[in-house]
């Protein structure tokens, strides 16, 4: 190259220069004036999430409605499977156990008797086993998109009492079958019905949690709520448990409220010192119960 050429590629490739040089001292400049962008890492505790998922509620109820359709879809009775299986369980318990095994009731038919228990029972089972498995089954959701994840056992349980409801609805005829009286303690119901669905999501939230680390836990459930069941008064009364056994019994908290769920039904005293230790309890658990699911919350999309 020679010096003219030179010259002439000199005096192009200057005014270049000096360009990039103006717009970095303006990137800069501009990048002073700026307020300052700190990131920081998450805290480490972040509430139990129950404001955030009352912002979610239109979720919730949308993902109820879908476990609710499933459950149902295809199927030729539908709805009605919600309330054959605890009509057939009561009548194979009121044959085996009323009949035969001439257990006590209280005093009260053993159809209702039973049935009340099975009622509160199937619930809770059908809640605590799909709450267990409804991470895994929903990780597309969970990997792709932020909600708060209670969400999703959340739904489960609303499902469940999807059915609860329509089974209920076959007391009214048992109830008039025995000439049974209904009482003002019938309104106490719902309230009962509210601490079963706190027990139920507390054990629900605490197995869906561990279920996502560790998945032997869908082995293990099944085997704990059989046992769970017998430790329950559904086919016997409280008082057929001896007396010095009846404080460990009690620590149940699925105890006071099934005691107190059939005392409205059967216009009976309720046991308030077995209600109180069961809402204590329940109220515990689902504390409990959540701070560990939140704990674990942050490892849901990558364990999944």
């Amino acid at each position: 190259m020679d010096a003219e050429e030179f010259a002439i590629d000199s005096a192009v490739d200057r005014p270049t220069a000096e360009a990039a040089a103006d717009a970095l001292q303006d990137s800069v400049a501009d990048r002073a004036e700026r307020p300052l962008l700190t990131i920081r890492g998450g805290r480490r505790w972040t509430g139990l999430g129950f404001v955030e998922l009352w912002k979610y509620r239109d979720l919730l109820l949308l993902l109820t409605w879908r476990e609710i359709k499933i459950r149902y879809k295809q199927t030729v009775l539908g709805i009605v499977w919600a309330v054959i299986q605890p009509l057939l369980t009561m009548v194979i318990f009121t044959l085996l156990f009323g009949k035969l095994a001439r257990l006590p009731s209280d005093g009260a038919p053993y159809a209702i008797f039973s049935y009340v228990g099975l009622l509160a029972w199937n619930f809770f089972n059908t809640a605590v086993a799909g709450s267990s498995t409804s991470l895994v089954g929903n990780s597309n959701l969970i990997t792709k998109v932020y909600f708060p994840r209670l969400v999703i056992p959340g739904a489960t349980v609303g499902a469940a009492l999807f059915d609860l409801a329509i089974a209920a609805t076959l007391l009214l005829p048992m109830m008039l079958f025995y000439q049974m009286t209904f009482s003002l303690r019938l309104l106490m119901l719902p309230i009962f019905t509210l601490l079963l669905t706190i027990v139920a999501s507390g054990v629900g939230l605490w197995a869906a949690a561990l279920n996502v680390k560790y998945r032997d836990v869908r082995y293990a459930l099944p085997f704990l709520l059989q046992v769970w069941m017998f430790v329950t008064p559904i086919i016997y009364p409280i008082s057929f448990v001896p007396a010095r056994w009846r404080w460990l019994i009690a620590l149940n908290p699925l105890t006071g409220i099934i005691a107190n769920l059939r005392a409205s039904v059967l216009d009976r005293s309720f046991d308030w010192r077995n209600l109180f230790i069961s809402t204590l309890v329940a109220v515990s658990l689902l504390i409990y119960s959540t701070y560990i699911f939140r704990r674990l919350e942050r490892e849901f999309a990558d364990l999944i």
